[in-house]
């Protein structure tokens, strides 16, 4: 099956990318924009910077000492995507394998000489999850050969010792190899890494232990901590060993850590990580929107740890999570032509970031770049946008779930459906049956959709779905009248159970009402600030050239007002007033400031579409005023 996890047990059993197709509208444009356009600007980039041209043996090498790393998630995600130019490239690293396995462009000369900083596993680790990409789109190949190869090279090196490397990625890899040939040393390398890490296992760096997520074992750790890509990607690896060995204890202390993390270090829009100098998760309620780090890469391992915890558990917390982090960081991380992105992702911006067609030097956010030194984001969306199919709905015993609404047609358990949504600009989903079939369809009701209702009926109410879809506000009643029973769906999953006829027709309503979001008081750097949500979607204040000035503008609490946007996006717009000139000769004063009075409007837009429009300034929470 297609399909970049494939659990051997769990609450629900994923579907293949072969069984989800996906239609256009929000994610099925991204996917074929990444298909058609970020793959090939990701090629052309690994190819300017020499990057490919160190499998060659050009010289000098070029690049940081993982830069394999970003030629193997490129291979992911040509293989996920079937995309032709997969061969050529996977010959070009398959020529540059040594003849024991090792397979690195960096270190060959000195191997395994710096576990903290050297990243020879984690390149390994992208290496075997491109390879399994490859067998499960097409089959054994000269590429997947090398790639079990190099995997055994690996275990026999490492399957002894006290040995790992300083960023976590192999874990996961080795077991996904494991469940793609049923290879039982692979799942249990994996299984020694894990338990490695902690006792301690690497050096002592400046950055302290805890970056490396070695300051304690994981079964021990209460929250993830530490550089926020590595902990992210060390909690998917522990997921995948506990599913494959049945071990509670490590799943627990995962869900555990996670729900800490989701509760005290994270960002609104799903962003982890708050401090620039590690690329870290920070301290409980360490969350300065200017300073947020939130990189792209820490997004999607998020999405990746999400969607193991809910596969394995069934639990619709996974999902809400996951759905706001794919929103609100992976649609943000890419701009909308494919060729430009953020590396990080923070939630206020005060000095436009300067234009440039080349590579840029820094991760700080601001304007999205086509290329930069450590370029691991570009090459991480790539794969992710090509394998996002695999994401959206899954089987359980009883019938068909769908997690994430969006166009699509679906089969899996004994269903083949079609998804019709102009969702998340609408809050209408109808999903049509093509088939006959038995069974339960289980369509997901966001934690913010307080008020939701689904309906299901004969084929009749197929007209709706194709008519009317996105379902305009006030649809609730039409739908009511052309379908035979609609009833309250309270979040988490509504089910609807049968025998279905091919036309049939499920109609969920979600309300979309944009709503104010409020900080937690333990937030420091929030206090006295709101955000506005609408749907899934996190939204901003975007001002190009200064205009309107967002250091000066508080917003007033009243219900925000909608605004069709281009392309059918919705924009909205809130009151808010102008702050009064002080003096400038000292920004403190014995006596409360003064409420301002002039007042103004300020237009919104999804976060995920900010920066489209040149420079700018930016802020997500907005200080408030009566």
């Amino acid at each position: 099956m297609a399909n970049p996890v494939l659990p051997s047990s769990g609450a629900l059993s994923p579907l293949g990318l072969d069984a989800v197709r996906l239609a256009p509208g929000f994610w099925g444009d991204r996917v074929a924009l990444n298909r058609e356009v970020t793959i090939a600007h990701a090629h052309e980039w690994m190819e300017r910077e020499g990057w490919i041209g160190n499998f060659r043996g050009e010289l000098p090498r070029r690049g940081r000492e993982f830069s394999d790393s970003e030629i193997y998630k490129l291979l992911e995600a040509m293989a996920w995507a079937g995309h032709p130019d997969f061969a050529e490239l996977a010959l070009t690293v398959v020529k540059a394998q040594e003849g024991d396995g090792y397979l690195n462009t960096r270190w060959s000369g000195s191997r395994y000489t710096d576990f903290e900083w050297g990243h020879e596993l984690y390149c390994y680790g992208h290496l075997i999850q491109a390879g399994v990409a490859r067998l499960r789109t097409h089959g054994q190949d000269a590429f997947t050969e090398a790639v079990r190869k190099a995997a055994d090279h690996v275990c026999r090196r490492f399957m002894d010792g006290t040995e790992t490397c300083g960023h976590p990625e192999l874990e996961m890899a080795m077991v996904e190899l494991y469940r793609a040939t049923g290879v039982e040393r692979y799942l249990e390398l994996a299984r020694r890494l894990l338990e490695r890490r902690g006792l301690p296992a690497l050096g002592p760096i400046h950055l302290g232990a805890a970056y490396f997520q070695d300051d304690l074992p994981v079964r021990q750790a209460t929250t993830l901590r530490g550089h926020a890509v590595r902990a992210l990607y060390l909690a998917c690896g522990a997921v995948d060993v506990a599913v494959e060995t049945g071990d509670d204890q490590l799943m627990e202390a995962v869900r555990s850590q996670w729900e800490r993390a989701v509760a005290r270090r994270t960002h609104l829009t799903g962003g982890m990580g708050s401090r620039h100098a590690d690329e870290g998760f920070g301290e409980d309620f360490e969350l300065p929107p200017d300073r947020a780090y939130a990189e792209t890469c820490a997004g999607i391992a998020s999405i990746m740890l999400s969607h193991r915890l809910l596969l394995a558990t069934g639990e619709v917390v996974y999902a809400d999570l996951a759905e706001r982090t794919l929103f609100n960081v992976l649609a943000t991380g890419v701009a909308l032509d494919g060729r430009s992105f953020f590396y990080s992702n923070p939630l206020q911006v005060r000095v436009p970031a300067e234009p440039s067609d080349g590579i840029n030097l820094g991760h700080s956010g601001g304007l999205r770049s086509p290329w930069f030194a450590v370029s691991c984001c570009p090459s991480n969306i790539a794969r992710t946008f090509a394998s996002l199919g695999s994401y959206l709905a899954a089987a359980d015993p009883s019938g068909l779930r769908i997690h994430h609404h969006t166009p699509a047609v679906i089969e899996g358990a004994g269903l083949r459906v079609a998804v019709e949504t102009g969702y998340p600009w609408s809050g209408g989903v109808g999903v049509r049956m093509l088939a006959d079939g038995r069974g339960r369809l289980s369509l997901r009701v966001p934690a913010w959709a307080e008020g939701a209702t689904v309906g299901y009926g004969p084929a009749q109410a197929a007209d709706l779905a194709r008519r009317e879809a996105p379902f305009p506000a006030g649809a609730r009643d039409e739908v009511a009248a052309r379908t035979r029973i609609v009833r309250d769906a309270t979040p988490g999953y509504t089910a609807v159970e049968g025998e279905w006829r091919a036309g049939d027709v499920v109609t969920l309503d979600l309300p979309m009402a944009p709503r104010w979001t409020f900080p937690d008081r333990r937030v420091d750097a929030l206090r006295g600030t709101a955000a506005v949500e609408r749907g899934p979607l996190v939204y901003c204040a975007e001002s190009v050239a200064d205009e309107p000035p967002l250091a000066g503008l508080s917003a007033r609490l009243t219900p925000p007002v909608e605004h069709a946007g281009p392309s059918g996006v919705v924009e909205l717009e809130v009151e808010a007033v102008l702050g009064e000139e002080e003096s400038a000769g000292w920004p403190y004063s014995s006596r409360p400031a003064q409420p301002a009075t002039t007042g103004t409007s300020l237009r919104l837009v999804p976060y995920h579409r900010w920066g489209n429009a040149g420079p700018a300034t930016m802020r997500v929470w907005l200080p408030t005023t009566g």
